[in-house]
């Protein structure tokens, strides 16, 4: 049922930008023939892209999740840009319409009526050709700057947070999240993660969910430069959503084995028992027998000691901060990842990126390493943050 939605929403899209980018733009024949193939071809391809990229080989998905996805972050702003295009069209209407001239010699058989306005065939093919125009130009644009953004290396961020002071000041988390691992990003792409984290020399690494979009059997090579992670505390980490998608009892087993510590509704101290790390699962995994548990995840810490919990989601720092905790780490949002979603982002959670507060407790949210979908961001890029403890700010 949700494929068949999701398909019925794309052919009725795709009709659309069929309608203002080749019925209105061209006249019967071979062009429009072409046109309408082609804008067919590119729905079927974004239907094939939604529904198999994760349930075939990651090497076969690649042939079509490249071209699939591009084409839907182009697809999306073209709707958009056509749709604030709308206005200046309708402004316009009576310019391409032209009233019969009252000299003609032609009889009026209706002398009481207003003869109807004429379409000027030209202006109006002039008027849709520069909206398709405009709006192709500017949508390739944008996608092929996002998608420079979004191939391109992380930022390093550096976040100075008041938590801990002097006896903490100096300490380093380097928080890395949504690196999702797939069709387009693969071994290549957690290599070179790894190395840029390495460079920085944190006390600890903090990996807060959506590792990969798959299945350990399909991505566990790609994930399996992490063993190289170095840190002087170690790497931690919690699961995402789309580890519940892709199964997340196997992905835990997997990360463990590369030497990582999962924080399972846990937590540890380190800095030499100045402060205590805590960990809980996503709030998906409600649904897989694998709810949150503050309350556990909290139990028995050592009370003098600032706390910095590791959640996937910010929607739960509301429940963070009823129970004390100094600072909430998250990633999720990919800060919005592609303009202007980070509004939709922001209706769903406390927070979309960056540093923030909730009560008394801190909250910082990632953009994350990697991508969902369409290999494109536009104004949030991917980065890797660097969270400095007992820093003034």
């Amino acid at each position: 049922m949700f494929f068949a939605f999701v398909g019925l929403l794309v052919v009725l899209l795709h009709y659309y930008l069929w309608k203002r980018l080749v019925k209105d733009t061209t006249r019967p024949g071979r062009l429009r023939l072409v046109g309408t193939v082609v804008l067919g071809f590119f729905a079927v391809l974004v239907v094939a892209t939604l529904s198999l990229s994760r349930a075939v080989d990651p090497g076969v998905a690649a042939w079509f999740a490249w071209p699939g996805y591009l084409w839907l972050a182009v697809f999306f702003y073209l709707l958009v840009l056509l749709l604030v295009l709308e206005l200046p069209r309708l402004a316009l209407r009576g310019w391409v319409r032209s009233t019969p001239d009252p000299r003609s010699d032609e009889p009026d058989t209706e002398p009481d009526t207003e003869p109807a306005p004429a379409v000027n065939e030209g202006r109006r093919l002039f008027l849709a050709r520069g909206a398709a125009v405009v709006a192709g130009a500017a949508s390739a644009s944008i996608v092929g700057a996002g998608a420079v953004s979004a191939l391109g290396p992380p930022q390093v961020r550096r976040v100075p947070v008041p938590v801990g002071g002097d006896p903490l000041r100096g300490f380093r988390i380097a928080v890395v999240s949504d690196i999702h691992l797939g069709p387009i990003s693969g071994r290549a792409h957690t290599e070179r993660i790894v190395r840029m984290i390495n460079e920085t020399e944190p006390d600890l690494v903090a990996m807060v969910g959506d590792l990969a979009d798959g299945t350990v059997a399909t991505l566990g090579e790609a994930a399996a430069p992490l063993r190289d992670l170095v840190s002087r505390e170690g790497t931690f980490f919690v699961t995402g959503n789309h580890e519940y998608y892709s199964g997340h009892e196997q992905w835990i087993t997997e990360l463990e084995r590369l030497g990582m510590h999962y924080l399972r509704n846990a937590n540890t101290a380190v800095a030499g028992g100045r402060l205590t790390l805590a960990g809980t699962t996503d709030v998906a995994g409600a649904g897989f027998d694998d709810s949150p548990d503050l309350d556990r995840a909290l139990d028995s810490r050592a009370p003098d000691a600032p706390v910095v919990l590791l959640a996937h989601q910010p929607v739960q720092v509301a429940e963070a901060a009823q129970r004390g905790v100094d600072l909430q780490l998250s990633g999720h949002t990919h800060g919005g990842q592609m303009w202007p979603f980070h509004y939709l982002v922001g209706a769903a959670q406390p927070a979309v990126s960056g540093l923030s507060r909730v009560d008394d407790t801190w909250l910082y949210v990632t953009n994350g390493a990697g991508f969902w979908g369409p290999p494109v961001r536009v104004g949030a890029p991917p980065e890797i943050s660097i969270v400095e403890l007992g820093s003034q700010r």
